[in-house]
């Protein structure tokens, strides 16, 4: 009898997966290009299937490349962020410096000045927004 439920190889081949309400994203899935040089982006579909009310991504650290951003806010409503793996240290206005390690969660009010000031070769995160385009300017 074949199996039910496809494997998580066989739903990457399978387009109309990729983007449905379940997707089997696999390690291949990060892009290198996104907001910041030193991230990889993973889409996980929320784009499309709201239709660009919210977003969702993972992004992982590029092993090797570290934080050259300066302080900056981002144009939206909402910003959440859940780390997976490993730290980062983040500077926001009116709260200050902040270690950030697995299991820690962000929500960055709008329009909020922050800046990362270093990160982990592993750090990784969940990141939540509305919309899920935006637009992020340089802040003093």
């Amino acid at each position: 009898m074949p199996d039910l439920f496809p494997t998580t190889e066989e739903a990457e081949k399978d387009k109309a997966l990729e983007l449905g309400i379940v997707n089997h994203l696999g390690p291949d899935s990060f892009r290198p290009d996104g907001l910041r040089p030193f991230f990889e982006y993973r889409p996980l579909g929320l784009e499309k299937l709201t239709s660009g009310r919210v977003g969702a991504h993972v992004i992982r650290a590029k092993p090797g490349k570290h934080a050259d951003a300066p302080r900056h806010t981002h144009a939206l409503d909402f910003q959440f962020v859940y780390v997976l793996k490993g730290w980062a240290i983040f500077e926001y206005e009116g709260y200050g410096e902040h270690k950030l390690v697995e299991g820690s969660t962000v929500y960055q009010p709008p329009g909020i000045k922050h800046k990362e000031i270093a990160h982990s070769d592993d750090f990784e995160v969940l990141e939540i927004t509305m919309p899920a385009e935006f637009e992020t300017r340089t802040a003093e």
